[in-house]
């Protein structure tokens, strides 16, 4: 069945099976927000042939099925949540769609959506739908924290380390082998069905919020707040560098030997096509966090090998790159990176 011979109500009796029922229904929903804490909202707009490819945009290139579709809009959202040291509320759904996708496709795609958010007891607690020649997925998310304990790109300061929380290119790896199926061809089962993941079910590290908060108290006498600085990594490991050096009016200087990657690149990339990917290829959703270097330390113990300091934050408005094999240090700039425009 085609949504345009179900019609807009009847799919919406539908889509409002994977929401609480004590929720949805009204014209808006009513969250409730624990005391002392303000509200964090986000917002991600998902274009098919843009962000994700099912087929229609691009005849012939599927990458990513409607389940997929629907658990990388989530986490999109829920990344930015923790980003900003924020704990999810409940997110609304707005669907753009053309009148000849399958009902079966939404459904998936609710699926996938509702299975990502079981995972981090976030609800979904409105939404919109509407006819449209292009598949988009445009989702609002809603959080809550202390301000005081809220991560901003503006606090970063000279001496600060730059801890990323996780390995970065994977993400990029995955896109590679689904779109060049004979690509890696000397990668074990294990290791392509582990970066494929990396690109169609990435995680959001809201993990990492309580070990944040653990750390600080275990190394303070009685903290109320902390200073972080900080972003995800979904545009990339050098944009949010970039972007939080430019909001803090600082500098940096990233170690390149020190930036984590997936060890399935060994043998399979070049080391320039390695550095390029985990710069540049976004879409990892680690966080980069920028604190004072004992934290960074004790965040880095915590966490485990995927975690590393790679830099630190400088005096001054550059960001570098220095390179252990004798290369001369390499500018970075925003404009290296993706830019929809």
């Amino acid at each position: 069945m085609l949504i345009r011979d179900l019609g807009e109500q009847a799919l919406l009796q539908k889509l409002q099976r994977f929401c609480p029922p004590a929720v949805v229904g009204d014209d808006a929903a009513l969250m409730a927000v624990a005391t002392g804490q303000s509200v964090v909202v986000t917002t991600d707009i998902l274009v098919d042939g843009v962000h994700f490819s099912v087929g229609l945009a691009t005849p012939g290139v599927n990458t990513t099925s409607p389940a997929d579709v629907g658990w990388r809009s989530a986490i999109a959202n829920l990344s930015d949540l923790a980003a900003m040291g924020a704990s999810p509320l409940g997110i609304t759904v707005g669907l753009g769609l053309p009148g000849d996708l399958p009902v079966s496709w939404v459904e998936q795609l609710y699926e996938g959506m509702t299975d990502c958010l079981a995972q981090y007891n976030t609800p979904i607690v409105g939404g919109d739908i509407c006819r449209s020649t292009v598949l988009t997925v445009a989702i609002a998310a809603f959080g809550q924290v202390f301000p005081e304990q809220a991560i901003l790109r503006s606090q970063a300061q000279p001496g600060d380390a730059i801890l990323v929380t996780g390995v970065h290119g994977a993400s990029r790896a995955g896109l590679e082998l689904l779109l060049n199926p004979g690509a890696g061809a000397g990668l074990s089962e294990g290791d392509r069905h582990r970066l494929i993941k990396a690109h169609q079910r990435p995680a959001a590290r809201l993990d990492i919020l309580p070990i944040l908060q653990e750390v600080y108290r275990l190394q303070s006498p009685a903290p109320v707040s902390f200073r972080v600085a900080g972003m995800d990594s979904s545009d990339g490991l050098a944009d949010a560098v970039l972007q939080i050096c430019r909001a803090s009016g600082v500098g940096a200087r990233l170690e390149k030997a020190k930036i984590p990657m997936p060890t399935a690149f060994e043998g399979w990339l070049s080391p320039e096509r390695a550095l390029d990917w985990a710069l540049y290829g976004g879409e990892d959703f680690e966080l980069v966090l920028c604190l004072p270097l004992d934290f960074a330390e004790a965040m880095k113990e915590r966490l485990g090998n995927a975690a590393a300091i790679v830099g630190s934050i400088v005096v001054g408005t550059e960001v570098w790159l220095s390179q252990s094999d004798g290369q001369p240090d390499v500018a970075l700039n925003l404009n290296q990176g993706f830019q929809h425009f």
